[in-house]
């Protein structure tokens, strides 16, 4: 008998540059197994196209409820070359990392924590919409702030690593709307990712995500850039 719940899904990336209007960029399949003992498992394949184009593979796990990272592989090839692979652990006191990329070689790193990672951010789109559950179904527009979150690479579009990033943020709740995509029509809450400047070596531009009005939290559509430069829609969703 089956004991856990499992999503499927697709997200497309385009672009909304004047001169590229709606053109094909990337796209991303992911798939999400909610296991009955609070943790999620997530398996993200990520194709950027855009030269030096980007292939990603994460898997990740985390709890459920409260997103704190457990552990995490991420594999990726930029330009048609390997770039890196590596493994991501996290605890009570500690950020784990053992790795190897192209720009440092073999590398392994430990980050000393006063408490937990909130968040671990590896460049899956669907990864993003799923801050939204740090705001409970119910509560009022409003900010809150991530201290000390881990990414796999300052890089905007992951491109680099992988690596142990540290990165606080704030993310803004900004209210609800009812939002149409191509894996259908959707009750949803609006976020904004803010306040990047002081951790990454180059801010982070705007970037704007509509999520799912559920427990569940899917990543619905969003952009990044002003305005929007790049985009990305949920284009299917199935629960297997």
């Amino acid at each position: 008998m089956k004991t856990h719940n499992t999503w499927r899904g697709v997200i497309a990336y385009t672009s909304k540059k004047a001169d590229r209007m709606n053109e094909n960029r990337g796209r991303e399949t992911f798939t999400l197994h909610e296991q009955t003992n609070g943790t999620s498992v997530l398996h993200a394949h990520t194709e950027i196209d855009d030269a030096p184009d980007v292939l990603r593979d994460v898997t990740a796990s985390f709890e459920t409820k409260t997103l704190n990272p457990i552990d995490g592989f991420s594999r990726l090839s930029v330009g048609g070359q390997f770039e890196g692979c590596g493994w991501f652990q996290f605890d009570e006191t500690y950020a784990r990392f053992s790795g190897i990329n192209s720009t440092h070689g073999p590398n392994e790193a430990e980050i000393p924590l006063t408490s937990r990672t909130p968040w671990f951010g590896h460049h899956a789109i669907i990864n993003d919409g799923f801050l939204g559950r740090l705001f409970p179904l119910g509560s009022k527009p409003g900010k809150v702030r991530l201290e000390t979150a881990m990414m796999s690479s300052p890089d905007h579009r992951g491109a680099t690593g992988p690596e142990l990033f540290p990165l606080s943020f704030g993310l803004v709740y900004t209210g609800d709307e009812k939002v149409s995509v191509g894996a259908g029509t959707f009750e949803a809450r609006k976020f904004q990712i803010v306040d990047t400047a002081e951790g990454l070596p180059e801010e982070h531009p705007p970037y704007e995500m509509w999520c799912s009005n559920d427990e569940q939290g899917f990543f619905l559509q969003g952009g990044v850039g002003g305005y929007m430069e790049t985009w990305y829609e949920l284009v299917s969703l199935e629960k297997l």
